[in-house]
């Protein structure tokens, strides 16, 4: 047998060969076998790659090049062995409309020829066989997408004549413009950031060219044919790894990654898809794809072939829902990567899986104390956030400070101030993820995803950079259900430089701690005391009226005593630091208890000599103090008996005595001599710190006690924001008299009034909680809500006891004009005499000069003494009586012209 070389061609360094074979026989030549398979990517106008039928192991795979064409080349990226090149006119165009007729569909190919290389050619149909199906590289030539090698022909030929027809048709390349048909492919991206900005999140067209992996591609981005890598966020499949001469390394290869590799592939390799570019890993781009026959993120997944990652799941565009749903049906199913996966959180009763409760405590940044409704406390943490903490790098404790986590830890307490005012005495609902066990030293800790509303609270700390999301290894179950929106938030977080994240804007807390050190207390109490009203963070609660405080304003922290009552302690421990505890007092846990849940207003009064502040303190615009006497876990005191607070003290106690609550429980009170009470009758005096608001023209007075003042501003907000919220319709409400309604005042402001007389659109009101009467339009009034309707007036209506005024109206001006200096807008201290037709007739004293504002008004002559017989009286009336003689004397204003008393004689007609 010879053989004989017919012709080389070289053409742009590749070499064919031309072969033909001499047979000395004479044996008929053996027509060439058909076979059959699937087209797994076209290279080129002329080649394509032909997957065979698999038979126990990979498909192989063959490359076909159409025998007597050429196509045009296509560009090639810059390797280490080759330099970068550039499209030949028509070559994208000859390789897409191949590649739109036969990828990943099923082909008959014949293999003409082969070289000593192994190249093989041949030609490809399209149909059930040879004779009927369609010949692809007829077809190319037809189309003027290839070049038909003329030298390589003999005799007449049918691709001779399809070409000219081409040409004389000017079809694809024979028709010119060649400048027109070179793409400029873009191989780098120089600024990736900018790139995904630039896309917004927005479906990009894009042909997928080689599969690195089964989750790594690179494709060719349309228009403007972007080369890029892009990983499939949320997802990692095994990989290949690679040898010193960087080819894949079988023998180190992860499980499963020529499968993965292949599933991925087979389906997308040469596709139309689109893509969603997320974001940006070293000089990969990370993103989704979007193909019609369905989602390949989640099919990897399903079959066991990928594993979600938390680092990009967080971008996914649609959520991550689908991708760990599909990640748990393989679990389940123990499917390949997952073979002998087995669950790891812990079994949960569920009656214990979701409860809900009331906040009492924030433990730093990561973990509640919650009241459930049955009475009991429970602490839980957060799932999957860990709160601010020290670098690694710091040392915790620093020599020679006293190291306070709380406010030395950066982030730290903004972290804890972010739940304490948004959590505190809120109701919330947790659903328990996990339970951590206990390890290190460290209890047992029930994980949850705590919600407030439709508001996630962990989501929300991790968003404004105060947590950060633990991550865990791929086969640990036990995270928060929540898990992948605490990742996106965190995203967000970073992009935005909130909380932890920015480094430049590390917040730095410098306290004072003045607790127990009496040099430090004397120098900031001027400062309390000057602010007044003064709001602090309850640190601790050592018992029922000891608290530690937080002032914010003067960044200390301070020892404080409930004032005006006596309260018993709670078990504590032994003074010394020696170990053990000291026994509580009775009662004394349920008071320690119950100011845990209450406190968290703030007023610092005075200071002992311990160091110790001594003051009153407010929950919700109520008396800490009178909340304790109230519930009978505390007595009132004596220092109580100087204060403003006295009378709702004593008032409170009286109450629980009567109720035997808790200390009272064993009170018996002591038999009156009832002899004593009806033979002695002596004046009452208790007087109360008031505010005159009103002092009408009858001499009536209105006033609020200074004791409701925290109440009454407490409600008007309520009211306004009420009203601001949901403005009333004008004219939906219909005043009648005696109503309690709302009504706006000239102000613009809506207060709480009583309608006294309606006439056609004019209505007379009162305004209850402040005196003052005004005739308005019935549009300004409105239904009062029934939220606010319970409070009592806080405008007490008060006539000057033993007094009236005269018959004179000129005298009567000076009267009240001078009654309104002396009480309009300053304290003055108030004292019921009596009530007389459902009246109470008071005795008014100014509260800095303690002068009797009555008798002021009768020694300038200006009011007229009335007279009572009571014995308990005689004192006051007596000095009252010597106030009005000497005016008399003096002539003064109603007695300028003699005793006008005289016209009250009973032949006149009047009644003493």
């Amino acid at each position: 047998m010879a053989l004989s070389t017919l012709r080389a061609v070289s053409r742009r360094g590749h070499v064919t060969y031309l072969l033909r074979q001499a047979q000395d026989t004479m044996a008929a030549p053996q027509p060439p076998q058909v076979c059959r398979g699937i087209v797994k990517q076209v290279l080129s106008g002329d080649a394509v790659i032909v997957r065979g039928q698999p038979k126990g192991g990979p498909p192989p795979e063959r490359q076909i090049n159409f025998s007597n064409v050429v196509a045009p080349r296509t560009a090639r990226r810059a390797t280490a062995n080759a330099p970068e090149t550039v499209d030949e006119p028509y070559g994208w165009e000859s390789r897409e409309h191949l590649r739109k007729k036969v990828i990943g569909k099923e082909v008959l190919f014949t293999v003409e020829t082969k070289t000593p290389t192994g190249r093989e050619y041949g030609a490809i149909y399209l149909g059930k066989d040879v004779a009927t199906g369609e010949n692809v590289t007829e077809t190319m030539v037809a189309d003027g997408l290839v070049s038909v090698r003329r030298e390589s022909i003999r005799g007449e030929s049918r691709l001779v004549d399809l070409e000219e027809a081409a040409r004389t048709q000017s079809k694809g390349k024979w028709a010119g413009s060649d400048a027109k048909h070179v793409r400029n492919v873009k191989w780098t991206c120089e600024n990736m950031r900018s790139f995904v900005d630039k896309a917004r999140g927005k479906p990009i067209d894009a042909i997928v060219e080689h599969v690195r992996d089964g989750s790594t591609i690179r494709c060719f981005l349309l228009p403007d044919f972007h080369y890029i890598t892009l990983m499939i966020s949320g997802i990692r499949c095994p990989m290949n790894k690679l040898d010193s001469e960087g080819k894949p390394d079988k023998s180190n290869s992860e499980p499963f990654a020529d499968e993965a590799r292949f599933y991925t592939e087979s389906r997308l390799l040469q596709r139309d898809i689109q893509v969603i570019l997320e974001t940006f890993n070293n000089n990969n781009f990370v993103g989704s794809i979007i193909h019609p026959n369905g989602n390949i993120a989640e099919a990897l997944l399903r079959e066991g072939f990928a594993r979600c990652v938390d680092w990009s799941i967080a971008t996914v565009t649609g959520g991550p829902e689908k991708l760990r749903s599909s990640e748990k049906q393989a679990k389940e199913k123990q499917l390949r990567l997952w073979t002998d996966y087995k669950p790891t959180s812990l079994s949960i009763a569920d009656k214990d899986k979701e409860f809900t409760g009331k906040v009492v405590e924030v433990v730093n940044g990561d973990a509640l104390v919650v009241k459930r409704q049955d009475g009991t406390n429970k602490k839980i943490f957060l799932s999957s956030v860990r709160p601010p903490r020290l670098p690694d790098s710091e040392t915790p404790r620093p020599p020679g400070k006293n190291f306070r986590p709380l406010y030395d830890i950066p982030w730290l307490f903004e972290a804890r101030e972010f739940l304490r005012k948004k959590l505190i005495g809120q109701k919330v609902q947790a659903t328990v993820d996990y339970i951590q066990p206990a390890q290190n030293n460290f209890p047992e800790k029930t994980c949850c995803t705590v919600r407030i509303g439709d508001v996630n609270v962990g989501e929300a700390m991790v968003s404004k950079g105060y947590a950060t999301v633990i991550r865990y290894r791929q086969d640990d179950d036990q995270r928060a259900s929540c898990y992948d929106d605490l990742l996106s938030a965190e995203a967000k977080a970073i992009k935005s430089l909130k909380g932890i994240h920015n480094k430049k804007e590390t917040p730095i807390h410098r306290v004072a701690d003045i607790s127990s050190d009496v040099g430090k207390a004397k120098g900031f109490l001027p400062f309390l005391q000057r602010a007044g009203r003064t709001e602090g963070v309850v640190e601790f609660v050592a018992s029922g009226s000891r608290v530690r405080l937080f002032i914010p304003r003067e960044t200390c922290l301070i020892t404080f005593l409930l004032g005006g009552i006596s309260c018993p302690r709670a078990t504590r421990p032994a003074p010394g630091g020696v170990g053990g505890t000291l026994p509580g007092e009775p009662y004394g846990e349920e008071a320690l208890a119950l100011t845990k849940s209450l406190v968290l207003q703030r007023e610092v009064d005075s200071m002992d000599k311990g160091g110790n502040f001594i003051g009153w303190l407010h929950v919700d615009n109520k008396n800490l103090s009178v909340l304790l006497v109230e519930e009978g876990l505390s007595t009132v005191h004596f220092t109580a008996e100087s204060s403003k607070f006295y009378h709702l003290l004593t008032t409170a106690q009286e109450s629980a005595k009567e109720k035997k609550l808790n200390v009272w429980a064993n009170f018996v009170e002591e038999e009156k001599d009832e002899k004593v009470e009806d033979t002695v009758s002596e004046r009452k005096v208790d007087y109360k710190p008031m505010l005159i608001t009103v002092v009408s023209r009858e001499g009536t007075l209105f006033g609020q006690y200074c004791s409701d003042g925290p109440a009454l501003e407490q409600m008007m907000e309520n009211l306004r924001s009420e009203f601001a919220n949901k403005p009333p319709l004008g004219g939906a409400y219909n005043p009648k008299r005696g109503d309690l309604c709302a009504a706006q005042f000239v102000d613009g402001l809506w207060y709480r009034a009583k309608v006294e007389k309606v006439t056609g659109s004019n209505v007379s009101v009162r305004y209850i909680d402040y005196g003052n009467k005004e005739v308005t339009q019935a549009v300004k009034c409105a239904s009062l809500p029934a939220s606010f309707s319970s409070p009592g007036a806080y405008a007490h209506e008060l006539h000057l006891a033993l007094v009236k005024l005269s018959k004179d109206d000129d005298y009567i001006e000076d009267a009240l004009t001078l009654l309104m200096s002396e009480t309009m807008e300053q304290e003055v201290l108030v004292n019921r005499e009596y009530r007389n037709q459902g009246q109470d007739f008071v005795n008014i004293q100014r509260a800095d000069t303690k002068a009797d504002v009555a008798r002021t008004l009768l020694v300038n002559g200006l009011l007229l003494l009335d007279e009572r017989k009571d014995k308990r009286f005689q004192s006051l009336v007596s000095d009252y009586r010597s106030a009005q003689e000497e005016a008399k004397r003096k002539h003064l204003n109603i007695w300028q012209y003699g005793d006008v008393t005289d016209d009250d004689a009973h032949e006149f007609g009047m009644e003493r």
